[in-house]
């Protein structure tokens, strides 16, 4: 039993650190810290509307580079935006090739809850679907039993492959958190962008 745990933490470990760089710190200029997720190299990155405050963010990626953002399009309904930075070459988080996340998958959170920079917790899927907790809500949210704090909005939910599977938003009750499934991001990005 022993070994299978080590195997266990040993691949947790290894995958925290492979998609752990498309993890990326966004400021509103307020003091505000929240999270963001790099969606494509060439600078496209994608966090939630609520972590910007309307403000011009500045992203700091995961080797300690400080760019200046461009805010490239909002949906507060839908808590999204796409933000553009001047770089190239990012590592971006891996796509699904098929998004099937069902209840009961691990599935792993990552942001700076707190300023705890690079921070990762775990859980499983509770259920994908309007949240009860929200019953004016007609999207669908992947319910989670992980407890987001403060500065995981934004950040990268990814399956146990390291995939990218939805956006952190927030708490919807005591170790329940809320992500935004990975095809209302794309669509989002198609829509207000023309592509993903």
């Amino acid at each position: 039993m022993g070994n299978i745990l080590q195997q266990i933490n040993d691949a947790m470990t290894a995958m925290i650190e492979r998609v752990r760089p498309g993890l990326v710190q966004v400021s509103n200029g307020r003091g505000g810290r929240g999270a963001g997720t790099i969606w494509h190299p060439d600078g496209l990155i994608v966090t939630n509307a609520h972590v910007l405050h309307h403000t011009t963010p500045q992203i700091t990626l995961a080797d300690g580079r400080t760019l200046p953002a461009r805010v490239l399009a909002t949906d507060g309904n839908a808590d999204l935006a796409a933000l553009a930075v001047a770089a190239g070459g990012l590592p971006a988080i891996a796509h699904p090739a098929a998004w099937r996340l069902r209840a009961g998958h691990w599935v792993l959170a990552l942001g700076h809850p707190w300023g705890i920079t690079g921070a990762a917790t775990a859980g499983m899927v509770i259920d994908v679907g309007p949240p009860p907790e929200l019953p004016r809500w007609r999207g669908e949210w992947i319910q989670v039993g992980v407890h987001l704090r403060p500065g995981y909005s934004g950040g990268p939910l990814v399956d146990g492959h390291g995939c990218l599977v939805g956006i952190n938003t927030m708490m919807a009750g005591p170790e329940v958190g809320l992500a935004i499934p990975f095809p209302v991001v794309a669509a989002f990005l198609r829509r207000t962008l023309g592509s993903v």
